[in-house]
């Protein structure tokens, strides 16, 4: 069992930049995959990142400017945003488990992007 806490998001101006952390309790963490989804108001959750042991892989609209890391020490896994763009407002999710089937998801954390 995994139970995941999303923090960071907020109001952020265009252009801007936000850290997303995702705090994992529970065993094995290291071993887990962990991707970061997104949902916009009235559009269906989309995939945004995910790392897999030390492999990594984005959605084409995000390459460059999001990065996701993870610390097994502190059982969290990073997001930095940069060049934040109105288009990447959503409620920001991690979730944990394989890279065909994520099992454990955390509650969001809301990211705007706007002036």
């Amino acid at each position: 069992q995994v139970q995941l806490v999303e923090s960071g998001g907020r109001l952020v101006q265009p252009g801007g930049s936000l850290r997303l952390s995702c705090a994992a309790s529970g065993r094995a963490f290291s071993s887990y995959a962990i991707g970061w989804f997104r949902q916009a108001p009235g559009k269906e959750r989309e995939f945004v990142a995910r790392i897999s042991g030390s492999t990594t892989r984005y959605i084409d609209s995000v390459k460059g400017r999001f990065f996701i890391s993870r610390d097994n020490v502190k059982n969290t896994v990073y997001l930095q945003m940069n060049n934040l763009k109105p288009e990447d407002t959503g409620i920001y999710y991690c979730a944990a488990g394989t890279v065909i089937q994520y099992d454990y998801w955390g509650q969001g954390t809301q990211v705007t992007v706007s002036s």
